[in-house]
């Protein structure tokens, strides 16, 4: 791991743990175990380092979701492929995943920290979404729907699902499952047809 890699994947912890006004610059410096100065000359402000670490977090796993979607036979699939792949990337990067929470338009935007970067760097998450609902309304495995609102709808919860496993008190065993049978029993089942 090179010293920007060190220095990123720290900021992910501090500011995860602790948010961005708790987390200082010296304190990821310290868990980087590098100079103050490396850190500024790498990423300039905190608000800078702030959005590196929440943008490095997204583009890995916007990666994975693509590549998980990517040979989907149908929309429903390709829905089960990314949640099951987001959930999957919360699990294995659990202590440095809350930076992604904190630096989000699903949550407060810090004072300082760039919002409409942070919305666009964010559409991508829900493009891909909305790609897999169009296809699934397309090939059948997805009633008719209208396709921004559930993209935006399936992205919620999956926040929500997150939130509540890394954020909240609450235990709940098989969050992530039910959350995936929850969202296909909305996409497949009509109002009143036994689905909850």
């Amino acid at each position: 791991m090179t010293k920007k890699e060190a220095i990123l994947s720290a900021a992910q912890e501090a500011f995860g743990q602790l948010g961005f006004h708790a987390a200082t610059v010296k304190d990821v410096a310290g868990r980087a175990d590098v100079s103050f100065g490396l850190v500024s000359h790498y990423f300039g402000s905190k608000q800078e380092l702030f959005l590196a670490a929440g943008f490095d977090m997204a583009d890995r796993l916007i990666a994975r979701l693509s590549e998980a979607t990517e040979d989907a036979e149908n929309g429903l699939e390709a829905i089960r492929a990314y949640m099951t792949a987001y959930f999957d990337f919360t699990e294995q990067h659990r202590t440095g995943f809350p930076v992604l929470l904190r630096c989000s338009p699903f949550s407060h935007m810090e004072p300082g920290v760039d919002g409409a970067k942070v919305a666009e760097k964010f559409s991508v998450f829900i493009d891909l979404l909305k790609r897999c609902v169009s296809k699934g309304i397309e090939d059948g495995s997805i009633r008719s729907l209208p396709t921004e609102q559930t993209a935006l709808i399936i992205y919620g919860n999956i926040v929500g699902s997150v939130r509540t496993s890394l954020l909240s008190p609450y235990e709940s065993d098989n969050l992530f499952a039910e959350t995936i049978n929850h969202v296909e029993r909305s996409l497949t089942h009509s109002p009143g047809t036994g689905g909850c």
